[in-house]
């Protein structure tokens, strides 16, 4: 099961977003996916220090939090920015913790096919009804950046994620 996590941290660092800009090539991403982790400082006291997934000890139930960090390369602002990330295999959004200033965040419940506000997804129980869609029904979430990232731009989109 460990290393199946791994694998899946490891896959996500490298496949885990997509960017749209009207200017393409133009604002370049990095994606990062930490764990805050409880250790002993040089005073013998315990501090939480961030560290990357990959290199942490990830178990089932912890909360790994996915980062995407984006800077405006181009010679004039970027328009239309638009920032995709799945929510990986065998992990289960957690509710509320999309994160991104200056951006409409909104959901997929079928793979990245159509968004739209948390509040707003449905799904069909078992009895064929429909539901309000539950954080556990997420598989993608995507950022779309208000105003244009002007020439040096820079920003962050975050959200987090518990291992099954």
């Amino acid at each position: 099961m460990k290393k199946r996590i791994l694998a899946v941290l490891s896959m996500l660092m490298l496949l885990s977003f997509q960017a749209k800009a009207a200017d393409k090539g133009s604002v370049e991403l990095k994606s990062v996916s930490e764990v805050d982790v409880t250790v002993t400082n040089d005073k013998g006291e315990k501090e939480v220090k961030r560290v990357e997934a990959a290199k942490a000890n990830v178990t089932p139930g912890d909360t790994v939090i996915f980062t995407n960090y984006y800077v405006n390369k181009g010679d004039k602002s970027a328009s239309d920015v638009v920032i995709t990330n799945p929510v990986p295999e065998h992990m289960i959004y957690l509710d509320g913790s999309a994160e991104g200033k200056g951006t409409r965040i909104e959901f997929s419940i079928d793979k990245g096919k159509s968004f739209v506000p948390a509040g707003k997804l449905t799904v069909r129980n078992k009895e064929g009804r429909e539901k309000p869609a539950s954080a556990a029904d997420y598989t993608h979430i995507r950022w779309t950046v208000e105003k244009p990232i002007e020439k040096g731009g820079k920003g962050s989109v975050s959200f987090k994620a518990k291992v099954e």
